[in-house]
């Protein structure tokens, strides 16, 4: 049920306009609420920590995105997808956009102006991503970049992955950890049948989140079967389930939303993340159920952007599609400002935030 608009002195149209801001910032909502963050808590960027409440106010944070992958991932995903009999979402595959600095800092002023304040990149090692790359980007942009840490799933593991022990995988998931400035854990993967090697490495990653307090979102195969035990092997481990995003249910298509209640009853995340495309018609009525059964505050949203035809520059709608494609049909179907701001500006301010218990590394 939608909620009623506040009363404020200005809107933030008004707000807008008076700065001369394009109408698609309005997309990001009103201004930022004050959460309460754990004492010491901070949002880890490539460039610098955060206090939560200072990353960017009154802008979206997009909780999985990628703009750093192995020139041959996609033709990976894809082939690894048919091997295991999994439908997988398909297109273009060529992401050398990725390898051009003076394009991406393009793409992603692009997406400051409308409305972006933060973006997640969803890649580690085993993906490719180049965090040095990252950084660059980062810095000429000048927009906050939340890198991740982890192992994505079979078969983009290491080779000895299989032959090492769960506490091998531990130390070497901290290693990371203590090496790179890693904000989150994620995204970490299964197929929607979970192989004996990613049950460890989930188990792993939820025993270095109890070692490191980094927040965990995780990849689901299609149509989202694992997402469940997923959130049970994390939780096993110790991790509880407000620090936990199941990702891509969206591909879980169910008009009653079953699934996606029983995680956010439990206070996990449910993960909408492949927004601003063609599944956004199956998606905004899901959306919408939960919204209306009260779980705003268990919601989180991105786009998953990694395909070529996507970003401005091909002519796509580019890295705020989130916000400038998926957020107006969300509001046709009645969604509140108050609600929209809270999924895509306080949810994931919230999620992201953590007590480091490793110091943030020292890059020479």
């Amino acid at each position: 049920m939608s909620q009623p608009r506040r009363k404020r002195d200005w809107t933030r149209r008004e707000v807008l306009e008076a700065l001369g801001l394009g109408s698609a910032a309005l997309l990001s909502s009103t201004s930022v609420s004050v959460a309460a963050f754990p004492k010491g808590a901070v949002i880890r960027t490539v460039l610098r920590d955060y206090p939560p409440d200072e990353l960017a106010p009154g802008t979206a944070v997009l909780f999985h995105e990628h703009m750093s992958l192995a020139p041959d991932f996609l033709k990976r995903f894809e082939a690894y997808g048919a091997s295991t009999g999994t439908t997988v979402p398909a297109g273009p595959t060529d992401v050398s956009f990725m390898q051009d600095i003076n394009l991406m800092v393009d793409e992603l002023t692009a997406a400051k102006r409308e409305g972006v304040g933060c973006i997640v990149d969803g890649g580690h090692a085993d993906m490719g991503r180049n965090i040095e790359s990252l950084r660059q980007l980062a810095m000429r942009s000048q927009m906050p970049i939340v890198v991740g840490a982890g192992l994505y799933t079979y078969p983009f593991y290491p080779r000895e992955i299989s032959t090492m022990s769960e506490d091998q995988i531990v130390r070497l998931l901290i290693r990371q950890v203590e090496s790179d400035p890693v904000g989150v854990f994620g995204e970490i993967g299964s197929w929607d049948d979970i192989s004996a090697d990613e049950r460890k490495v989930f188990r792993a990653i939820g025993r270095a989140h109890v070692a490191t307090n980094l927040p965990i979102f995780t990849h689901t195969g299609i149509p989202g079967k694992s997402a469940l035990e997923q959130l049970d092997i994390l939780e096993d481990a110790g991790v509880k389930p407000d620090r936990v995003v199941v990702g891509h249910l969206g591909n879980l298509i169910d008009s009653s939303v079953q699934v996606h209640k029983a995680i956010c009853k439990r206070g996990a995340f449910v993960g909408f993340d492949r927004l601003g495309a063609a599944v956004d018609d199956q998606d905004v009525p899901m959306v919408m159920a939960l919204i209306d059964a009260g779980y705003a505050s268990n919601l989180m949203f991105a786009s998953d952007l990694a395909r070529p035809n996507a970003i401005k520059r091909n002519g796509g709608p580019g890295y705020a599609r989130t916000l400038t494609v998926f957020l107006p049909k969300l509001k046709a179907a009645g969604a509140a400002d108050e609600v929209i701001q809270k999924i895509t500006q306080d949810n994931p301010r919230r999620f992201l935030a953590f007590v480091p218990k490793i110091g943030r590394p020292r890059i020479t």
